[in-house]
């Protein structure tokens, strides 16, 4: 499974035109997160972001505000470990949360979790100046939990043969799509990836 998690900031290209781009290269699941805009803004661009993944039955995942992702009856809710261990979210579809270490994990799965979003495994612009956690960060994850662990960092055609070999259920980006000047190609060239190593087999079950 290959995602694509939102960042307008830093989008070279139209943002509604870069997800349907990416979703033609390839993208399977999009998580929305623009964290800094309210709920009335934040519906808004769901609701036109929606039109374009109902559009190709790619699955659309809100990050951090629940009553958004209920109000466009969305796939999934995404959020991060803090807010999920502080509130009791019930939401009908799926739940996933943003873990840095192996008891975050331990404690999603045990609280209900879908899948976990786990970083940032390689060196990236989005975090400056904190150590990359590593691929044995994700081979210990998969030792431990049975739900799907989604790697996220730095992730890029050059680096992503890694992490696919680890056998992770899938792999998200964000600067190397919404940064790109051509997203359908640069998604294209990471599915291209992950289709050699596993085939038809997308590899997530949830």
């Amino acid at each position: 499974m290959l995602y694509l998690v939102t960042n307008r900031h830093i989008a070279n290209k139209d943002f509604f035109n870069i997800i349907e781009e990416s979703i033609k290269g390839g993208i399977d699941k999009i998580i929305l997160r623009e964290k800094d805009l309210c709920t009335t803004k934040l519906l808004e661009l769901s609701i036109e972001v929606k039109k374009i993944t109902d559009k190709y039955n790619i699955p659309l995942i809100i990050n951090s505000n629940l009553k958004v992702a209920q109000e466009i009856n969305a796939y999934g809710f995404h959020c991060g470990y803090e807010d999920f261990i502080s509130n009791k979210y019930k939401y009908d579809g799926v739940i996933g949360v943003s873990i840095h270490s192996i008891d975050e994990a331990i404690i999603c799965e045990k609280k209900g979790a879908n899948y976990v979003l786990a970083g940032h495994i390689f060196e990236t612009n989005c975090k400056k100046g904190l150590p990359p956690k590593g691929l044995n960060f994700i081979n210990e994850l998969k030792k431990t939990i049975s739900i799907p662990i989604i790697g996220i960092g730095g992730i890029n055609e050059t680096n992503i043969n890694m992490i696919l070999n680890t056998k992770i259920s899938g792999v998200a980006v964000m600067s190397h799509i919404m940064a790109s000047m051509n997203p359908y190609i640069d998604t294209k060239i990471l599915k291209n990836h992950i289709q050699l190593i596993f085939g038809g087999d997308n590899h997530e079950q949830f």
